[in-house]
């Protein structure tokens, strides 16, 4: 219970404050109850998405949602993508591009990426069936976070910092286990979560890359971006309509 503490300390805003300070290697361990935590937050967007939108119009209804998304996380992971977006593309050398990430604050590439992810949630929110596909929630969450996990074997951009330090402290067992809290939550939702594993695992190997050529590897940001981006990926994938 101690590591679902952890995860849940860290991943969320719910005060479950039994062991507090907790060093950044320790997350680590944790990091097995991440997709867990992931589709609680996407659980609770859900019921919040269902309630409003028997009330509301489905776009007042996705606004309210996603702030209840976004807030149960405290914006953690919107913060890496933001300072991702300043520092990944700039047109300078690669550790002013690391001196970037690491400034407080928001330049304009991050403000327009910030801002695009957002509306984006939104419009993909609004977008799906209230009745049907709701389950898309808890496993776009879900999915985000287990990215972190083959993230963290991934090369680093810099050795000190919390993404350096978890990074170090995951390992195979580790992922085993986050895995499988994810794959019956994907195989739950048909052809449409094997879609959106894929999109997602497709869209993170080119982060990865471009992370490995602009940065000479990952960081904490980048780990941010990655839940971002495994997110929107589920949710696109859930608001195909096909023509025929």
């Amino acid at each position: 219970m101690n590591d679902l503490r952890t995860a849940i300390n860290f991943l969320t805003v719910i005060p479950w404050r039994g062991r507090p300070d907790q060093p950044p290697a320790s997350l680590g361990k944790a990091a097995g109850w991440f997709p867990l935590v992931g589709a609680t937050i996407g659980l609770l967007s859900a019921l919040a998405y269902a309630g409003l939108a028997a009330v509301l119009p489905p776009f007042p209804a996705a606004v309210l949602a996603a702030a209840v998304w976004i807030g149960l996380s405290g914006g953690l992971h919107l913060d890496g993508l933001a300072d991702c977006c300043d520092g990944m593309l700039a047109a300078v050398s690669r550790e002013r591009r690391l001196e970037i990430m690491k400034d407080p604050r928001l330049g304009t590439f991050g403000g327009l990426g910030l801002m695009l992810a957002v509306l984006l949630k939104i419009g993909l929110l609004a977008g799906l069936a209230p009745a049907g596909e709701l389950m898309a929630l808890p496993l776009a969450a879900a999915l985000g976070r287990w990215l972190l996990l083959p993230s963290a074997f991934q090369p680093l951009a810099r050795p000190g910092g919390m993404g350096a330090a978890f990074a170090s402290s995951v390992n195979r067992n580790t992922l085993l286990l986050a895995s499988l809290w994810l794959l019956p939550l994907a195989a739950l939702n048909g052809w449409r979560g094997l879609a959106g594993l894929l999109l997602a695992l497709a869209a993170a190997a080119l982060i990865w890359r471009t992370a490995r050529q602009r940065l000479g590897g990952v960081t904490g940001d980048v780990f941010g971006l990655l839940v971002e981006t495994g997110e929107l990926c589920v949710l696109l994938v859930f608001n195909l309509r096909w023509p025929f």
